[in-house]
């Protein structure tokens, strides 16, 4: 079992900056491929970020160059760095792991909101 709990959410102006934290409980952390998920009201929750058990990483075109999502084993947490934030970036953010199909954990989620 994995618990996950994200933190560094909040109101941002365009242009800014966030870190969004993910810390997880249980063990095993270093094999799970994490992502980050986000949804905006009224859309579908959308796949942003992936860092895999490996070190891979991937993004969604939407948020290509401004995010950056990186991982801490001895920490058991996963980052999503958000530079040059826009209105469009505002949605609740979600962690997620997956260890195999028939295993995979989400976190609670975190608002993140850009306005000026």
């Amino acid at each position: 079992q994995v618990q996950l709990v994200e933190s560094g959410g909040g109101l941002v102006q365009p242009g800014g900056s966030l870190r969004l934290s993910c810390a997880a409980s249980g063990s095993r952390f270093s094999l799970y491929d994490m992502n980050w998920y986000r949804q905006a009201p009224g859309r579908q929750r959308e796949l942003v970020a992936v860092v895999t058990s490996g070190g891979n990483t991937d993004y969604a075109d939407s948020v290509k160059g401004r995010f950056t999502i990186s991982r801490d084993n001895a920490k058991k947490t996963v980052y999503l760095q958000m530079n040059s934030l826009k209105p469009e970036d505002t949605a609740v953010y979600y962690c997620n792991a997956v260890l195999s199909i028939s295993l995979k954990y989400w976190g609670q989620g975190t608002q993140v909101t850009v306005s000026s």
